[in-house]
């Protein structure tokens, strides 16, 4: 399904009703919002993993504008500031109020972006394996990717992150796709999911080009903006955002907000290498008190 949203379609999905039967009334759920990561993929890479919240929540499948079925738009809005206030203007479109939004990776920059931008529009918030600023821990994510593909990898980590910084050429990007890729997460993927995903790569070469917003964005200093209820996680082994941003993003939220899990034996995707755990978590959390 699509809907106009500031000048865009976007593409969304949704799964489990929003009402269902409990007795003589209609129970509502909540909304879960799930805001993909990428960027450039789609929100296939959340499904069919999440769909076990979905008789607790109602839950609504978002590709952002340039991202997966939905329209580009002008690439000058491909920004953080415009994929969270799409988030805003989405949930008003279709009458949604009162979501909890997860957002993973680069989804939960969106997500940043979002509840700093709109602190009153949400619930609940759900970061998952994601990062508060930009170039976080490139040294130790260089020596994780190394610890788990051995020197070659490693070196290639060092080349990317350190060397490159944002316009690696076609054989460096080949050459992480089959060497480094792999180490993303310690159990394999399901090579199906790449195969379903929507792969729009002008989107992450744009974020990530010299002097692109992904190696410039700071949420730190409005981190103290948001007022709902959040939950971090994030896997101890992540090569990609490591575990200690995570923590920083929990240090710096309010205390009594805050609840922060960590998965032993996790790298970037939680839900992949530690899914009982990570499922178990976000139900407690969704169906706790406000």
């Amino acid at each position: 399904m699509h809907v106009s949203v500031n000048g865009v379609r976007l593409f969304f999905d949704i799964e489990g009703a929003k009402l269902v039967p409990d007795g003589p009334v209609m129970r509502e759920k909540p909304v879960l919002l799930m805001l993909h990561g990428g960027p450039g993929f789609d929100h296939s890479i959340y499904r069919p993993a999440y769909s076990a919240l979905a008789d607790i929540a109602q839950i609504v499948y978002l590709d952002h504008r340039g991202n997966g079925r939905s329209e580009n738009g002008p690439r000058e809005g491909w920004t953080l500031a415009q994929w969270g206030d799409d988030v805003r203007a989405f949930c008003d479109t279709l009458g949604i109020v009162d979501p909890i939004v997860l957002g993973a990776s680069f989804g939960g920059m969106v997500a940043l972006a979002y509840a700093t931008r709109h602190p009153s529009h949400l619930t609940k918030l759900i970061l998952i394996s994601t990062a508060a600023a930009g170039d976080e821990y490139l040294e130790r994510r260089v020596e994780l990717f190394e610890r788990f593909g051995g020197p070659e990898v490693g070196a290639l980590a060092r080349r990317r992150l350190l060397e490159e910084q944002g316009h690696p050429d076609q054989a460096s990007v080949q050459a992480w796709v089959r060497l480094a890729m792999p180490h993303y997460t310690r159990i394999p993927r399901d090579p199906d999911m790449a195969r379903r995903a929507v792969n729009r790569p002008e989107v992450l070469q744009w974020f990530t080009r010299p002097g692109g917003e992904s190696h410039s964005y700071n949420f730190f200093p409005d981190l103290d903006r948001i007022r709902c209820p959040t939950l971090v996680l994030g896997g101890e082994d992540d090569p990609i955002h490591p575990i200690e941003s995570q923590a920083d993003i929990a240090a710096a939220l309010p205390s009594h907000l805050v609840r922060f899990e960590r998965f032993v034996d996790c790298r970037h995707a939680c839900i992949q290498d530690a899914p009982e755990p990570t499922l178990a978590a976000i139900r407690r959390f969704i169906m706790s008190p406000k």
